[in-house]
């Protein structure tokens, strides 16, 4: 899968992703300072899955209605690298196929998906 990993989620979740084979744009590697507006639209633009801890996300797609090829918003209350490894690891084991085209909301202990409005 091709995921974009916003700058908030970090490098080691980005390097993660491509030790498990995907294709991967890491804001903070290729792109740090860009805005949630650029980053939302290069995501839809070049087909990525969006991977934040950015909330603001759910406004640009629900109150402003900008459209996305996927996007997973990690809830977190442990915000290390590793606990955000460990909750896509997870969510990948079960859910990878359902996440292309749907928002989904991960905590460390569930996984909810909206569809495209």
């Amino acid at each position: 899968m091709r995921f974009l990993v916003d700058e908030c989620t970090g490098v080691r979740v980005a390097d993660w992703l491509r030790e498990q084979g995907h294709e991967v744009f890491s804001v903070y590697q290729e792109a740090r300072g860009i805005t949630d507006d650029v980053i939302i639209k290069q995501a839809f633009n070049e087909n990525w899955i969006l991977i934040t801890n950015d909330r603001d996300f759910g406004e640009k797609v629900y109150r402003d209605k900008l459209p996305h090829k996927g996007i997973i918003l990690l809830r977190l209350q442990d915000e290390r690298s590793t606990n955000k490894i460990d909750v896509l690891q997870r969510l990948f084991s079960v859910y990878l196929e359902q996440i292309p085209d749907r928002f989904t909301v991960v905590t460390e202990t569930k996984v909810r998906f909206r569809t495209k409005l």
